[in-house]
């Protein structure tokens, strides 16, 4: 029998490279991890997922929202910390938004201006005004104070633009309250404060975050701000603590029934020292309604 030219030798050994890899990794051992899995840690191959009554209701490892049809907060549920994933605890989209702490200036939405897509255009919130808008929603929910530092009364950033950049200065805006609003502050450093103006450039001027006179913070910091993954099923003690009484009133218990069951669903510290201790929000609020 006539032997095969080497080049065509070296192409059916590729060949049978690929088909014996393929089987091994692509199939084989998939299938070899995925049994393992089923088979020693199946709670946790397949979500960790909480059942009730037969059917799941969550799970123990992603975060969820506890709203109604419109995205308003239902009063007798404790309330997740925010969520940059997707709309929301989205697996398919955990990220932390990526935005920093000089992210301080929100583009205003100009008024019947479009998108590149025809929308409406919506602007852009800035970091900070996302923190300040949250937690003046969540100061009104909860019947305490939402103000915290670089926040205006109005729930947006704090935040001076001042011209000229460098030297006595000659013009002050409040970048991130469109007009007609009333600026936070009335006078900087002798000039009279202009509130911001939609679609015009303050690039040129310096940014003054102005700080206030808060010194007392009563909503968490963890209520204001996404997790790293967007998926955090967990809140602090804190914010648990805040929640108390609306979720309280709303069932019509006591508020030292809902403190001892935030003290049940409370884990500890990673290895006895590691992080804080965090509340299980879904299954405290499963623990909730079963009474």
């Amino acid at each position: 029998m006539e032997r095969l030219p080497g080049w065509l030798r070296q192409h059916l050994a590729a060949v049978r490279a690929v088909v014996v890899l393929t089987l091994i990794l692509g199939a084989v051992y998939p299938l070899a991890v995925t049994g393992i899995a089923q088979a020693l840690f199946n709670g946790q191959a397949n979500g960790s997922m909480i059942e009730r009554g037969g059917k799941p209701v969550g799970s123990a490892i992603i975060g969820q929202n506890f709203t109604d049809a419109d995205g308003n907060a239902v009063g007798k549920y404790f309330q997740s910390r925010p969520s940059a994933a997707g709309d929301g605890y989205d697996m398919l989209s955990t990220a932390a938004s990526n935005l920093g702490p000089e992210d301080v200036l929100d583009v205003l939405p100009v008024p019947g201006a479009k998108d590149d897509e025809g929308n409406p255009d919506e602007g852009r919130q800035s970091l900070l005004t996302q923190v300040c808008a949250r937690s003046k929603e969540i100061g009104e929910r909860e019947g305490v104070s939402g103000a915290r530092p670089f926040c205006t009364p109005g729930g947006v950033g704090a935040v001076l633009k001042v011209f000229p950049a460098v030297g006595l200065p000659a013009r002050a805006v409040s970048v991130n309250e469109a007009c007609p609003a009333t600026p936070f502050v009335t006078e900087y450093q002798g000039i009279k404060v202009e509130c911001g103006k939609p679609g015009e450039d303050y690039s040129a001027g310096r940014t003054v975050p102005v700080r206030g006179g808060v010194t007392h913070i009563r909503v968490p910091a963890d209520a204001v701000t996404a997790s790293g993954s967007g998926l955090d099923p967990h809140i602090s003690v804190a914010y648990a603590e805040l929640q108390a009484p609306r979720v309280a009133k709303a069932r019509g218990i006591g508020e030292d029934r809902v403190r001892t069951l935030i003290a049940e669903h409370t884990d500890g510290r990673g290895l006895g020292f590691m992080g804080e201790p965090a509340v299980d929000v879904l299954e405290l609020n499963l623990a909730l309604d079963q009474g």
